[in-house]
Formats: C-alpha cells, structure tokens, sequence
C-alpha cells in the first residue's frame, strides 16, 4: 500500500506518513529533515502548476472539494501532457482513444470478494498502529 506525505492536519492513518514535530535522536531528526526536503519538492512542483494554470491562483473556499479535486487533476494531466508534447514524439506511439467499448458492465447487489477486499483495505488504511508502525519503519530505513 502507497502513502502520502503529510503534515500534521491529516489524521494518523497508515497512508499519511507525517513529520515528526519535535525530533530526538539523530535516525528521527535525519527522517524528519529528509521527509521535510521531499514535502519541499511537491509544494515546488505545485508552485510550478500555479504559475502555470491561473485557475489555481484564486480563491478556492466557494468551491466544493468534488471541484477542486477535479480541477487539480486536470491541471496535473495538462501539465504532464505539456511535458510529454515537449520530449521527442516519435518516442510516444499512437493511441486510438477513441475506440469504446459497447459492453455495459453488469451490476450486481451481492457481497463480492473485491468488495470485501476493499472494505479490509479501508479499515488496514485507517489503523493507527499500522501508521505508527510505518513511520518507525521509514525511520528505520532512512
């Protein structure tokens, strides 16, 4: 299971890694500093999506979350569509996007295994002690 960076408004859940606020020992206060250095670098990549798409200079409190998580998705995919039309074409082949399937997927009411597996996911990603575990483990590796 991935994780995210955080800071410390997010809640202790295993996919939020956050900063450890007042460190001690040198393995915590280098896990800190290099976790600190990595959150740096996306709030820079997301600079460089404010310069670049203005809709992400204005205010944002009268949008609800649905749209601004609509709203950055696109603009990441823009600007990766940017930094792809910027290296060689002839690296990237032609994809049809236009061919769809004409099949409707069948819904069913029924309890799934893949249901099943995403409800034990949800509740593995809200456990505390697999967040505070991870954190240590990422100490460790660090």
């Amino acid at each position: 299971m991935g994780y995210y960076l955080a800071n410390g408004i997010y809640p202790k859940w295993s996919t939020f890694v956050k900063t450890i606020p007042s460190p001690r020992g040198n393995k915590k206060k280098h896990f800190t500093a290099v976790q600190e250095s990595a959150r740096n670098d996306v709030e820079h990549a997301f600079g460089v999506l404010q310069q670049r798409f203005a809709i992400l200079h204005g205010p944002s409190r009268m949008f609800k979350i649905k749209y601004l998580t609509n709203i950055m998705k696109v603009c990441v995919i823009l600007h990766n569509m940017i930094i792809e039309n910027e290296h060689d074409d002839n690296l990237v082949p032609n994809i049809e996007y236009d061919q769809l399937d004409d099949e409707v997927p069948k819904l069913s009411r029924n309890r799934t295994t893949e249901l099943m597996d995403f409800i034990q996911c949800h509740h593995q990603i809200k456990d505390m002690s697999a967040h505070h575990q991870l954190q240590a483990y990422l100490i460790e590796h660090q």
